[in-house]
């Protein structure tokens, strides 16, 4: 089935946080078990995602928010270190195999270098493969992990910009 409606790449409004919410607890529920490091970003991205620079981004199809990702600033400005979290990756299922996920992905990417940032990392867990495949694709490589707030967490992969 071809589709000809098109994906737009939006930033973050208040009256998105329920979708970033919704999106989000539809795919760690699915795989995992939602931890407490998640409701805050969930229930509060203001205080816990977007301060410093923090964005998040959503994939919208005609008015339908279908994906979302975060870019958490975990730098430390004062040693010098630019740092940001590519977090909370989520496309809905129906939306899913369309290339959502890499057009988020890749605006989260270029949202960094415009900020002049020199690293973006994540973790993730290897059961999630399609995710994993596309995160090398756009240049994520695999590092080895350092202690972390999630349980479900077995793989830290970054980008040096």
């Amino acid at each position: 089935m071809e589709t000809t409606t098109s994906t737009s790449i939006i930033p973050y409004s208040p009256e998105y946080q329920p979708d970033f919410k919704r999106l989000n607890i539809e795919w760690i529920s699915r795989y995992f078990t939602v931890e407490q490091h998640d409701l805050e970003q969930l229930d509060q991205p203001e205080v816990y995602v977007l301060p410093n620079n923090g964005q998040i981004f959503f994939a919208k199809i005609d008015n339908d928010v279908v994906g979302c990702v975060a870019m958490v600033n975990t730098g430390t400005p004062d040693r010098g270190e630019t740092g940001f979290e590519l977090a909370k990756m989520a496309v809905s299922p129906a939306a899913q195999g369309k290339g959502i996920g890499k057009l988020l992905c890749l605006a989260a990417i270029d949202y960094a270098r415009q900020l002049g940032v020199k690293t973006v990392w994540l973790e993730s867990n290897r059961i999630l493969t399609p995710a994993l495949t596309m995160y090398a694709s756009v240049g994520f490589r695999e590092v080895p992990s350092v202690p972390t707030p999630y349980s479900r967490a077995d793989i830290r992969m970054e980008m040096i910009l």
